[in-house]
């Protein structure tokens, strides 16, 4: 099951800004919110908790899910033992989120509260410590996992980095989630504000194709975004693609035939299942429309990302529309009609046979 959370920074933002942003959140079908005590002192806790509590108290009267970021000096400023979790069922929290570890062992004592706060842990540390906290035989639906971010530029996590900490925690069955960057949004829990995305290679790129990633491979099930405050437009897109099949960002030329542009658009598209090393095929569209005409043009070298149809030169595979996966030449059969957006070609690498996709045209610098 996806699910779409927000992030909030209490202390750190305006009280009215922030209920605001969960009313819009809530619209757009947001579930989850993550918050934190990271920045909690001796000093702040008196003036700090009476907001986090307020903004709590109000998004669960809207039926969000709410995980607090914690770490063994919370417990210190708080005065309690990890092991005891009434404070934070008091303040109303669903979860706890670990970004440090807290002993194997205990961690799984953790999970068996009788509260049913569930206790996240921290997945963008390769290490055994969840090998190790499932010798100790937790309770499993009270242990999930979920990404950092990285506000530094160039410090968040690789593409092999990320796939290989989410399959330790996929492979014992329990939910994850991880983190996008808003282009629109400003700030997050820290000073340095260069975005704030798990994976570094998705710094600056638009939000969707970032939670279309994570949801591709099939390793993230919660999809958060990190700084404050997204567009409303960014909300509604990432409502919209939740449930949808990938959507490829496009770009179709000006002088393709509107017959080309309607297969793009109109037509159901899916990856056949007969799997070449060059190229998506998608072929329905040469059946339905065999006896219409393709005119050769635009038969340019063919590089990744391109988006093809075979004209009238190809005989009975005119009308089959096509990704390019790899570079190929061109021999003047094929219609060169547009080309995938640069920041989603990595999507391409997750798209599996037989799954359906889509596109979405847009202007593209």
């Amino acid at each position: 099951m996806r699910r779409l959370g927000i992030s909030l920074y209490p202390g750190k933002s305006k009280e009215s800004e922030d209920l605001n942003y969960i009313d819009k959140a809530h619209e757009h079908g947001f579930t989850r919110i993550f918050t934190n005590l990271l920045q909690l002192t001796d000093d702040n806790k008196s003036t700090l908790l009476p907001i986090i509590e307020k903004t709590i108290r109000y998004a669960k009267s809207l039926d969000f899910e709410i995980f607090i970021d914690v770490a063994p000096r919370t417990f210190k400023v708080l005065g309690i033992e990890p092991n005891d979790l009434s404070f934070f069922n008091d303040l109303g929290v669903d979860g706890i989120r670990l970004d440090e570890g807290v002993g194997a062992k205990l961690t799984s004592d953790m999970t068996y509260n009788p509260y049913d706060i569930m206790i996240e842990l921290n997945m963008s540390v390769m290490n055994h410590y969840i090998d190790n906290v499932m010798d100790f035989e937790p309770n499993r639906a009270h242990l999930v996992g979920c990404h950092n971010f990285y506000p530094h530029r160039y410090a968040g996590i690789s593409e092999a980095f990320f796939l290989e900490g989410s399959k330790k925690f996929k492979k014992y069955g329990l939910r994850t989630a991880a983190f996008v960057s808003s282009e629109e949004a400003d700030f997050g829990p820290w000073p340095v504000t260069e975005g704030l995305p798990t994976l570094e290679e998705h710094r600056g790129i638009p939000v969707s194709t970032q939670a279309q990633y994570l949801w591709a491979t099939d390793l993230i099930d919660d999809v958060i975004i990190s700084n404050c405050y997204p567009s409303e437009e960014e909300l509604k897109r990432l409502s919209y693609l939740k449930n949808e099949a990938i959507t490829f960002d496009v770009k179709l030329f000006d002088d393709i035939t509107e017959l080309e542009r309607k297969i793009v658009i109109e037509e159901p598209h899916f990856y056949r299942g007969d799997v070449s090393d060059y190229m998506i095929r998608s072929t329905q569209s040469r059946v339905k429309y065999k006896a219409e005409s393709f005119p050769v043009h635009h038969t340019t070298a063919i590089k990744r990302g391109d988006i093809l149809i075979d004209n009238e030169e190809y005989g009975q595979y005119k009308g089959e529309l096509q990704i390019a996966l790899k570079p190929m030449i061109n021999t003047g059969k094929v219609n060169v009609i547009g080309r995938i957006a640069p920041h989603d070609l990595q999507l391409l690498n997750y798209l599996k046979p037989w799954a359906f996709f889509k596109f979405n045209i847009q202007e593209i610098k």
